[in-house]
């Protein structure tokens, strides 16, 4: 049977019905599509705690592998290697695998793909290596199956952004508060845990209340601008863009780290 003037073509199984009436099949056609899309909409507009967070977890990355290899025993080790890659956030697709060289198709799929390619014991020639230098595709190639999983856990580790972590380095107390000119309002503080570093980002707590985020501004030991105030030394100190400091306020000084997730 041939069909024509369908505007999508229907899934396997679906079952068609035939009308003498082209404008009834019609209505009936509209009227199914809008029960379709009000239950879509309520779907969509409703979700459980449960699917909110499993939709979270799904949005995993994908690195998307090319492996060619010498013989198929070296590929299939290969992948088998790399199935075992583990990583809560990103999983390694093996989109094609081959015996022989790096050609120009392997570059053209990695390009696709957003991919990279793995050679072992094997070379790409030369039209693949032009191709790749102009596509930006990355190829690498190994003799040893330890150094290519090693290679791919750091490449693996590179795609993940990393988690930034505030790291507390020092923590001052207020002593005394000084109001000048164009300046501002200078602490007189202690520095009592820790070390203090110009320029550091910083957290004014009162009455154990985080009241401020900001960036530590000037810092002096007596007339002395410093770069650095230790534990156990008193010191000036101003807080960028803010002057609503009091006695008795604790100025938390720390910086951002950068950690990526172990890839085992």
């Amino acid at each position: 049977v041939e069909i024509t003037g369908l505007d999508t073509v229907p899934p396997a199984g679906e079952k068609l019905y035939v009308f003498k009436d082209e404008r009834r099949a019609k209505g009936l056609v509209e009227l199914r599509i809008n029960k379709q899309r009000e239950k879509k909409n309520v779907e969509k507009a409703t979700p459980s705690i449960e699917e909110f967070f499993a939709a979270e977890q799904e949005e995993v990355k994908d690195l998307n592998v090319i492996v060619k290899g010498d013989v198929d025993g070296s590929v299939e080790a290969i992948i088998a290697s790399l199935n075992k890659i583990e990583h809560k956030k990103m999983k390694i697709k093996v989109i094609h695998s081959g015996v022989g060289g790096i050609n120009e198709n392997d570059v053209l799929l990695a390009s696709a793909s957003k991919g990279m390619i793995i050679g072992f014991n094997v070379r790409v020639d030369n039209k693949a290596k032009q191709l790749a230098a102009s596509e930006g595709v990355n190829i690498e190639i190994f003799s040893i199956i330890y150094e290519l999983i090693d290679a791919i856990k750091a490449a693996m580790s590179g795609m993940l952004a990393p988690i930034i972590k505030e790291e507390f380095i020092g923590k001052l107390e207020v002593r005394e508060i000084f109001k000048v000119g164009k300046v501002g309002t200078i602490a007189g503080c202690m520095v009592v845990e820790g070390r203090v570093v110009k320029n550091s980002k910083i957290k004014l707590v009162r009455d154990n209340v985080v009241i401020y985020n900001g960036k530590l501004g000037t810092l002096k030991r007596f007339k002395d601008d410093v770069k650095e105030v230790k534990s156990g030394y008193e010191c000036g100190a101003t807080i960028d863009s803010y002057n609503d400091i009091k006695i008795g306020d604790v100025i938390e000084c720390y910086i951002d780290k950068e950690f990526r997730d172990e890839v085992i």
